[in-house]
């Protein structure tokens, strides 16, 4: 269950600051998804941060796209984007509305409505797989781009809403190159920004970056 103290939808502010800041400070936050069939809520324990212009790895890295068009609008607001043309996943757009960095949620807890996540997860062996990676997260909480430029700091009837829930303590954060990303000139490793709660069961597995082969 949440504590009522946690409750407090996060402000707009918290997100109106460099991504670097946001990534860390989101762990140990609390995520509520809206259903008809019910609310879950999620507590993060793994993500990852998108710069913008400044990062060859983020979707936005080469200018505005239909597709990115949310990463450069206000803070606090939920980019969605479908990938491999089968996965959602879920990001929260960080930084002055114009600008286009990202957190992506990688990994989380389901603290709330396991039943109901389970229902979307038929794969999972166990609840601490339900959330254990961006797409499964996305699939648990049933978020597609229908949710796209969701706002999330919302109090008032919305299907995402972030509240400040427990922040992970500093000496718990740890950071690391991000899963699967090379950017131009396969320089993605150079980015530790991927950031997570140490020995939580529910963090995904590290995967580098796999180039792919050109057929003969």
């Amino acid at each position: 269950m949440i504590a009522t103290s946690d409750r407090t939808p996060l402000p707009r502010e918290f997100f109106d600051r460099p991504v670097l800041e946001v990534a860390p400070d989101l762990l140990g936050r609390t995520l509520v998804r809206t259903t008809p069939d019910g609310p879950i809520s999620l507590r993060l324990t793994e993500v990852e941060a998108y710069d913008g212009p400044n990062d060859p790895g983020s979707h936005a890295y080469r200018g505005r796209t239909p597709r990115n068009d949310v990463m450069f609008g206000p803070p606090g607001h939920v980019y969605v984007y479908f990938t491999y043309g089968m996965w959602h996943c879920m990001n929260l757009v960080c930084g002055p509305d114009g600008t286009a960095s990202a957190v992506l949620l990688r990994a989380g807890e389901i603290i709330e409505g396991a039943e109901l996540a389970r229902t979307r997860r038929l794969s999972a062996r166990n609840d601490r797989e339900l959330a254990k990676g961006p797409a499964r997260l996305a699939t648990a909480l049933e978020v597609d781009r229908a949710l796209d430029g969701t706002d999330a700091c919302t109090s008032g009837d919305t299907p995402l809403r972030m509240l400040s829930g427990t922040p992970a303590p500093s000496d718990q954060v740890r950071n690391g190159p991000r899963t699967g990303v090379a950017g131009d000139g396969g320089d993605g490793e150079a980015h530790p920004w991927r950031f997570w709660i140490a020995n939580d069961p529910t963090v995904s597995p590290y995967r580098a970056h796999v180039p792919r082969r050109r057929r003969s």
